[in-house]
């Protein structure tokens, strides 16, 4: 058989993530922050998009004239014919359609089923309002101080000697976010070529800044360091630091015969621990808090059920000036240009139609969990049910992966407070009979609500749980019990007797 070159036409079909299809993706899982500065980005560089906020009135009305189009109205409206373009015309420039862009819920532009009960207040779009004259007080804020800035403004006033700044500023280096020191003194005496006396004289100064505990190289140095400012480390409370240890079991009888005190002593050190701070660098590491704004609200409706709507200050609004087009395509004549102008339009209308379309995934996904959660709503967590993503996406039509990320960093203002929206997925725990699962989260809410009801008599173990747990239904391995009250940060049986009994100690 000869071996020869040959030009063959094969006509195959392929799967293709284009740029746009990608952008939207994340778009759909982006936060309320993310999404903010995305589309902040998309108005800064394209001319044809302006924020509704920051636009004139006479752009944003319903007139024709006004030759601006909301990014959140639906159909056709959105590309006005003041452009001189049909919205053929415009889908042409597309490169991808809405189908394409979103193929996990293929084309439901189609309105809302209004069995779902809600309403919808679309923020995606609007009328403009506002002005972007003036300023912003945030902007002039000053900004956050680090645990660094901090030491070295002390390290400053409090060493004169150019040498024994340096060597603080080095020991000040080897800090971690929580203030503790993460470097051995020897080789921070190597490193800068003196003797370890001397960094050892200057760590001791520099463990008097503030707050009290820098410079520790454990949690019980952290404390002693605290208590020695607070003229407090007496002999009793060294040999309590010492055995920290024993403090995390809750063996105060141990810790009773080691420190010499007697159970209403010990109860007041026990007390004085607990007002420290184990870790005083945190105070600096936080900055700016944003504020939780939730993308749905669950308001109780006039016939019983929910009215679920989407929050108006969790979407932005943006338009696109068709006119400002109109106007400077007329009198383009460059190919670059236009080419420029044609990127822009396709770009703003491609935005428009992700806002729409985020927006009414959201909406879908937050009306199904409503609907399947209805008697968490209506009586609490122990009524929250079994649910995961197959379900709701089921339920509407969607594929598993978009309820995924319409639900990522999404929350939910209901009556009983702001939940975010995965919280609602929770695994199914078998019923001990016939009767429904029960949500793990519920179980969890029953177990906290047991050991809080307990005596000091009779504390609970987790087989005890257990047994309780199967007399009302619920089929549970004491490892999961285990593993729930841990996750819950609550002590063992052992532990929680041994504290009771202190309490009950102190109260006599």
């Amino acid at each position: 058989m000869a071996l020869s070159a040959k030009l063959q036409v094969r006509q195959t079909q392929s799967l293709v993530m284009t740029p746009q299809l990608l952008q939207s993706i994340r778009l759909l899982q982006f936060t309320h922050a993310e999404l903010e500065h995305f589309v902040d980005e998309e108005v800064e560089r394209n001319p044809l998009l302006e924020r509704a906020e920051s636009v004139p009135e006479d752009m944003a009305g319903p007139e024709p004239e006004s030759g601006s189009n909301s990014a959140g109205e639906t159909g056709d409206d959105w590309f006005g014919k003041e452009a001189g373009l049909s919205s053929e015309a415009i889908s042409e420039r597309l490169d991808s359609s809405l189908e394409n862009l979103f193929p996990d819920d293929p084309g439901r532009s189609e309105q809302l089923d209004p069995s779902l009960s809600m309403q919808w207040k679309s923020a995606a779009g609007g009328s403009a309002g506002g002005t972007s004259e003036g300023f912003d007080l945030e902007d002039l804020a000053a900004a956050p101080v680090t645990l660094r800035d901090h030491i070295a403004e002390q390290i400053a006033f409090a060493f004169t000697d150019p040498r024994e700044r340096m060597i603080a500023a080095e020991l000040a280096d080897c800090l971690d976010e929580a203030g503790y020191l993460r470097a051995d003194p020897g080789e921070c005496a190597e490193r800068l070529g003196t003797d370890a006396d001397s960094v050892e004289a200057v760590l001791s100064r520099c463990r008097n800044f503030d707050p009290p505990g820098l410079f520790a190289r454990d949690l019980a140095e952290c404390l002693s360091i605290q208590l020695r400012a607070r003229n407090r480390l007496d002999p009793a409370m060294r040999a309590l630091l010492e055995r920290l240890d024993l403090l995390a079991r809750r063996d105060f009888q141990s810790l009773r015969r080691i420190c010499g005190v007697d159970e209403e002593d010990l109860l007041d050190m026990l007390a004085e621990i607990r007002g420290l701070d184990p870790r005083p660098g945190l105070a600096f590491s936080g900055g700016n808090s944003e504020t939780l704004v939730p993308d749905v609200e669950v308001r109780p409706a006039s016939d019983g059920g929910w009215t679920v709507e989407l929050n108006a200050d969790a979407l932005p609004r943006v338009l696109i000036d068709q006119t400002y087009f109109a106007r400077v395509s007329a009198q383009t004549r460059d190919q670059g240009e236009k080419d420029f102008l044609g990127q822009c339009l396709q770009s703003a209308n491609w935005l428009a139609r992700s806002l729409d379309q985020r927006a009414r995934t959201i909406l879908k996904v937050a009306s199904e969990i409503v609907r399947q959660q209805d008697a968490f709503l209506a009586h609490g967590v122990r009524h929250l049910r079994p649910l995961n993503l197959k379900t709701v996406a089921d339920a509407i039509g969607m594929h598993e992966s978009t309820v995924s990320r319409a639900t990522a960093n999404k929350y939910m203002n209901t009556p009983r407070g702001v939940f975010e929206m995965r919280y609602f997925f929770t695994v199914a725990i078998a019923a001990s009979g016939e009767g429904e699962s029960h949500s793990s989260e519920a179980v969890r809410d029953r177990i906290r609500e047991l050991i809080e009801a307990e005596e000091m008599s009779c504390v609970l173990s987790d087989d005890t749980i257990v047994d309780r747990l199967k007399e009302e239904g619920i089929d549970i391995a004491r490892r999961t019990v285990a593993k729930y009250r841990e996750a819950m940060n609550i002590p063992s049986s052992v532990q929680r007797r041994r504290e009771k009994r202190a309490r009950a100690g102190l109260k006599g």
